[in-house]
């Protein structure tokens, strides 16, 4: 596999040109400043890419078995904006048919482009982060928004539950719906397989589009993201997905980021079905050790997800704990506790399984916060004219009837319990505070 990027930026920072251009002259100095150029003669321009980049982007593509994958070097957010972006062009139509425990990034994309959701709420168990998602469910959202452009939904969600996609995908088919999928978490996915031998990647189960965070799950610097778009969606969309891009992104895209997905290609090209394959044995076995004596969620095998009440803990405590150990989790909350595997040695994944088993587990239980499925929120205003208007900071206590300005979430994970323009129930504001929000921001 050849990594063009990385051979360029390479050679053109041994040599002893006077780099008159930007940003700030370099390219010489420190391996990071060296390797920090610009759009220079031969480095190719990610949004105009018929050099390296494309080259690159080539490479990807045919390890990922898309018909087009586009770097991006401002993470799976510049992605879902492109991706929902070319949907919406040309449609008459508004409305998206989104699963809500959707990333805030998406209902960013919905106030520049001035979309709305017809939201399908999860069947909930212990979180609003997570839940179970049919074709059923996704059908009738269809059928009540009435001409939907596409439908949206996130898999692997932030605990590591998969969303079957090929009934929704179907359903999709059946009612000429696209469907765009947020892969952030699963990158990985496409060297983990199934029963039947097919990589779990949503590329291969229906997707229309999907975007990957290549920096959560593959070896890629923060930023670095891949915008997949298969075989159906390609000749309508191929032609101007960079120009869409290049309308939400920086117009200087990092270098470094883009040597850093072209060097991934190597990787995946050479050892990441031998290191996934390793990796993802070392999380069942890990997984099988810890769950008769603690909970472990069903999911992904890059994350250990330990829903942490029933062993007498919050998820924040457990995190507080497993930091004693070297440990830092990926996300805690009072249920959950969440680490990611991908990326550690075989090692590291035992030595969590071991610190797990040395916590001692209490008699007292802690009770689980009740969640009931959510009353979908009555909507006061769009979401664009939410952000748009003048707003005010209060105590949460004080939002009852108020209308939210923009989503109220915590990062990680980003997923909105309220979202601009719905008005604060006294059942969401219990909620809000279960996770540690006592400020909102309301529409004056």
């Amino acid at each position: 596999m050849t990594t063009p990027i990385k051979d360029f930026l390479d050679n053109y920072s041994s040599g002893d040109m006077i780099r008159a251009h930007m940003p700030g002259h370099k390219g010489r100095g420190d391996s990071f400043n060296a390797l920090d150029l610009t759009e220079i003669k031969g480095a190719d321009s990610l949004f105009e890419a018929d050099g390296i980049i494309a080259e690159s982007e080539k490479n990807a593509s045919e390890i990922f078995g898309s018909h087009k994958t586009i770097y991006s070097a401002g993470g799976s957010t510049l992605c879902i904006y492109t991706m929902l972006a070319m949907c919406l062009m040309g449609s008459r139509s508004r409305k998206v048919v989104a699963v809500r425990n959707c990333h805030r990034a998406f209902l960013n994309a919905c106030v520049m482009l001035d979309a709305e959701a017809e939201w399908v709420y999860p069947k909930y168990e212990s979180s609003i982060v997570s839940g179970e998602i049919t074709a059923d469910m996704i059908e009738a959202a269809i059928i009540k928004a009435g001409d939907p452009v596409c439908v949206y939904l996130t898999t692997p969600d932030y605990l590591g539950h998969i969303t079957p996609l090929d009934d929704i995908a179907e359903v999709c088919r059946k009612h000429n719906c696209r469907l765009l999928v947020d892969n952030a978490h699963g990158a990985y996915l496409r060297f983990i397989y199934d029963e039947n031998g097919t990589p779990l990647h949503p590329l291969y189960h229906g997707a229309d589009m999907c975007c990957d965070s290549a920096h959560k799950t593959l070896p890629v610097l923060t930023g670095g993201a891949y915008l997949h778009i298969n075989n159906e969606s390609a000749e309508k969309y191929e032609g101007y997905a960079k120009e869409i891009m290049s309308m939400y992104g920086s117009s200087s895209p990092s270098y470094l980021i883009l040597r850093s997905l072209d060097m991934c290609n190597e990787f995946m090209a050479n050892d990441a079905e031998e290191y996934f394959s390793k990796m993802k044995k070392a999380s069942e076995n890990v997984k099988s050790f810890l769950s008769p004596y603690w909970c472990i969620e069903d999911g992904e095998c890059g994350k250990l997800t330990v829903l942490a009440p029933p062993s007498g803990y919050t998820g924040t405590e457990l995190a507080d704990v497993l930091r004693g150990w070297d440990i830092e989790c990926e996300y805690a909350d009072n249920t959950h506790v969440v680490l990611m595997l991908t990326g550690l040695e075989i090692y590291e994944i035992n030595a969590i399984g071991r610190a797990f088993s040395s916590i001692p587990q209490p008699r007292i239980r802690v009770p689980l916060p009740k969640l009931s499925q959510l009353a979908p929120l009555e909507r006061a205003m769009s979401i664009r004219e939410a952000a748009m208007s003048p707003r005010e900071c209060i105590p949460v206590d004080a939002a009852a009837g108020r209308i939210c300005s923009a989503a109220v979430s915590c990062c990680p994970p980003g997923i909105a319990a309220v979202t601009g323009g719905e008005i604060f129930s006294e059942e969401i504001i219990n909620i809000l505070k279960n996770y540690s929000i006592f400020r909102v921001n309301v529409v004056k």
